[in-house]
């Protein structure tokens, strides 16, 4: 697909963009993962006994200060949960994810409660069918939204 940059668009190399969040010229810094803890511990750099190629340099950004929002896929490939009471995988960073956007809703870590809230809910899901997929339990907006396309 063809791609036009438009006036004021800028576009740098993925090094360039480390550093501008590394020098705290960026106030939210978009990353995946491969769990994300109820508190907002993240994993997303080793999973043990598999070869990896290094973990690159998610660990400074999450500790660049930044608004950290994972985005992910709901379950893993075995058809695990991501999200979870604890994360099992040695941990990125610690109390770093602020949002967490996956396929099935939008949430928000709450500060200082060790919980999640769902924001926003994916096309199709109920919020017993995002619960059935969640490792770990979770408030509801009043104001729940559909996820937006």
């Amino acid at each position: 697909m063809q791609v036009t940059a438009i006036d004021g668009a800028s576009y740098f190399s993925a090094d360039t963009s480390f550093a501008m969040i590394r020098g705290m010229h960026c106030d939210v810094t978009v990353l995946g993962s491969m769990q994300v803890a109820a508190n907002g511990d993240m994993a997303n750099y080793l999973i043990p006994g598999k070869l990896v190629k290094g973990m690159g340099g998610a660990m400074d950004l999450v500790a660049s200060g930044s608004r950290v929002i994972v985005t992910m896929e709901h379950m893993d490939r075995q058809g695990n949960p991501k999200i979870l009471p604890n994360c099992t995988l040695p941990l990125t960073g610690m109390r770093v994810v602020k949002t967490i956007i996956t396929e099935k809703g939008v949430f928000d870590v709450l500060p200082n409660s060790n919980g999640l809230k769902l924001l926003e809910i994916g096309e199709g899901e109920t919020v017993e069918s995002v619960r059935a997929a969640t490792a770990c339990d979770f408030a509801v907006a009043d104001d729940l939204k559909q996820m937006a396309q």
